[in-house]
C-alpha cells in the first residue's frame, strides 16, 4: 500500500468506503465533518443564546449585575483561555479523545447550568462549560485539515463558516423561542437543557464516525507554556469581564493589559528556549513567518470585534428601544443568518479560485450594509425590523464570504500536524477580538444613551460607526495581503493557484 493510501485509510479509521469522488473513506470524512460542525455550532450558539435569557435569570435567581456579567463573560473567558492549549493537546495526543472529553464536559456543565439553584452556581458552571467549548472548537479546524485536501478542504471550511454564521445569528431567535415556551421559571433553564440531547448524540456519533489514527511520535505538552499563555489571556480579558456594561471604558482595570504584555514577552522567551532544546512548543513560533497566517489572524480579530457587536447593540435597540419581544428581536436577525449560511457554503467552494479577493468582497458588502443601516435608521418610523431585513441580508451575505474563506487562506500553509494549535490560536484571537469589541461598543452605546437621555436610535448609530471602523480595519488588512500576493511571485497559498496539493497528513486523529 502506498504511503498516501495508508494516510487516507488512517484518516477514516481503516475503512475504505467509496464516495462520489471515488476516494478512500469519502463518505466517512463527510460524516465526521457533520459531527464536528454540530459540536462547533453548539459551542458558538451558547455565546449568543444566553443573552436573551438574562432578564429571566436575573429575576429567577435574584442575580446582581456582577453575577449576570459573569454568566455572560465567564463562558467567553474560559473558552478563549482553553482554545490554544486544547488545540495543542489534540495535535500532541489524540484529537478524537480531546473532542469527546470536551463534548462530555460541555454537556455536563450545561446540565449544571440548567439546574443551578443560585446565580453564582450558574456562573461557575458557565466557566466549566466554556472550558468544554474551548476543547471542542480547535479540534474542528484540526479535523478539517487532517481529513480534506485541495478544493474539498475549501468546501469543508465553507460549511464550517456557515455553521459559525448561523449559530451566532440564530442564537437570539432560539433563545427567545425557548424563553417564551418555558415562561419566566423554566425558560432560561431550557436554554441550557437544550444542549443535553445534542451532547449525548454527539458522543455516540463521535465514537462511531470520528477517525481513530494510530499515534505518531509522542510530543511534549509544554506545561510551562500553557500556564504562561493562559495567564496572559486571563489578564487581557479580565478588564472586559470585570467592567459593568454601562460603565465608562476608563473605569475598567486596563493596567492588567500591561501586565499581560509582560507575561506574553516571558511566554515568547520560554517558547524559544523550549524549542531550542528540541521540544515541541505550545505555539509554533514559525507561524509568525507565514504571511498568510499573520494576515488571516489580524483580519479575523478585527472582523469578529465588529461582527459580534452588531447583534448585541441591535438586540438592545429592538428590545429596549422599540419594545420588541425576545422572539421578535431574534426574527429580525434571521435574514443575516440566512445570507451568511448561503454565501459561506458558496464561498468555501470558490475560495480556491478567488482567494483573498473573495474575502475583500465580503468585507465591502458588510461595510456598505452597515453604512446604509446607519443612514436609513433615523428615517424609519414603523416596521423597523422588516425595513432592515434587506440590509441585514446583505451584511450576512458579506459575512459568509469572510469567515470560512479567511480560515481556509490562513491555515492553507500550516502543517496539518499543527492544525489544532494553529486553528486554536485563530479562534483565540477571534474570541479576544469579540470580547474587546463588545466592551468598547457597549460602553459607547450606553454612553450615548445617557448623553441623549434615552435616544436608542442615536445610541445604535454611535456604536454602529465604531463597528464599521473595526470592519474597515479588517478590510485594509485583507487589501494589504492581496497586494502582497500580487507583488510577490508564488505568494498565493491556495492549492489551485500554486498547483500544489497539501501533503498527506500523518498526524494524529
Amino acid at each position: 500500500m502506498r504511503e498516501d493510501d495508508r494516510a487516507g485509510a488512517a484518516a477514516t479509521g481503516g475503512r475504505a468506503g467509496h464516495g462520489a469522488a471515488g476516494e478512500p473513506g469519502h463518505d466517512d470524512r463527510w460524516r465526521a465533518l457533520a459531527v464536528c460542525l454540530v459540536a462547533g455550532g453548539m459551542c458558538l450558539l451558547d455565546v449568543s443564546i444566553v443573552n436573551v435569557a438574562l432578564p429571566s435569570i436575573r429575576e429567577g435567581l435574584d442575580a446582581s449585575d456582577s453575577q449576570v456579567q459573569w454568566v455572560v463573560a465567564g463562558y467567553s473567558l474560559a473558552f478563549g483561555m482553553a482554545l490554544v492549549p486544547a488545540g495543542r493537546l489534540g495535535d500532541a495526543r489524540s484529537r478524537r479523545t480531546v473532542f469527546m472529553w470536551g463534548v462530555a464536559l460541555f454537556t455536563v456543565a450545561s446540565a449544571a447550568c440548567g439546574a443551578a439553584p443560585t446565580a453564582w452556581a450558574i456562573a461557575v458552571a458557565r466557566v466549566v462549560q466554556g472550558v468544554g467549548g474551548g476543547m471542542i472548537t480547535p479540534q474542528v479546524s484540526g479535523f478539517i485539515q487532517n481529513l480534506f485536501r485541495g478544493p474539498e478542504r475549501g468546501r469543508a471550511f465553507g460549511l464550517f463558516g456557515a455553521s459559525i454564521g448561523i449559530s451566532t445569528a440564530i442564537g437570539p431567535l432560539l433563545g427567545g423561542l425557548l424563553v417564551q415556551l418555558g415562561g419566566p421559571e423554566w425558560g432560561w433553564r431550557l436554554v441550557f437543557y437544550v444542549n443535553l440531547p445534542v451532547g449525548l448524540l454527539l458522543l455516540v456519533l463521535a465514537r462511531r464516525w470520528l477517525p481513530r489514527v494510530p499515534p505518531g511520535r509522542r510530543q511534549s505538552l509544554d506545561p510551562v507554556g500553557v500556564l504562561l499563555f493562559a495567564s496572559a489571556m486571563l489578564l487581557v480579558l479580565l478588564p472586559v469581564v470585570e467592567g459593568d456594561q454601562g460603565a465608562p471604558l476608563s473605569q475598567r482595570p486596563w493596567w492588567l493589559a500591561g501586565v499581560a504584555v509582560v507575561v506574553l514577552a516571558v511566554f515568547y522567551g520560554w517558547e524559544r528556549h523550549w524549542s531550542g532544546r528540541g521540544r515541541e512548543t505550545l505555539v509554533d513560533l514559525s507561524l509568525a513567518r507565514v504571511p498568510s497566517y499573520v494576515f488571516g489572524l489580524g483580519l479575523g480579530t478585527f472582523y469578529f470585534a465588529g461582527f459580534t457587536s452588531i447583534f448585541i447593540v441591535l438586540t438592545l435597540y429592538l428590545q429596549s428601544g422599540l419594545r420588541y419581544s425576545a422572539l421578535e428581536a431574534g426574527l429580525t436577525q434571521l435574514p443575516f443568518a440566512a445570507g451568511s449560511a448561503v454565501t459561506a457554503f458558496y464561498g468555501g467552494r470558490v475560495v480556491q479560485r478567488w482567494g483573498r479577493a473573495l474575502v475583500l468582497g465580503g468585507l465591502v458588502a458588510i461595510t456598505v450594509a452597515l453604512v446604509a443601516i446607519d443612514l436609513v435608521l433615523p428615517r424609519l418610523e414603523g416596521h423597523v425590523g422588516l425595513s432592515l431585513a434587506p440590509l441585514l441580508l446583505l451584511a450576512g451575505a458579506g459575512g459568509g464570504l469572510v469567515i470560512s474563506p479567511n480560515i481556509t487562506l490562513a491555515l492553507d500553509e500550516v502543517d496539518p500536524a499543527r492544525a489544532g494549535a494553529g486553528g486554536g490560536l485563530l479562534q483565540t484571537a477571534q474570541r479576544v477580538g469579540s470580547a474587546l469589541g463588545v466592551a468598547v461598543v457597549l460602553a459607547q452605546f450606553f454612553g450615548a444613551l445617557a448623553a441623549t437621555r434615552g435616544d436608542y436610535a442615536e445610541a445604535l448609530s454611535t456604536s454602529l460607526r465604531t463597528t464599521i471602523g473595526l470592519v474597515v480595519v479588517a478590510l485594509l488588512l485583507g487589501l494589504a495581503d492581496l497586494v502582497r500576493r500580487v507583488r510577490t511571485p508564488g505568494a498565493s497559498v491556495t492549492p489551485a493557484a500554486t498547483g500544489r496539493a497539501p501533503e498527506p497528513d500523518h498526524g494524529r486523529g
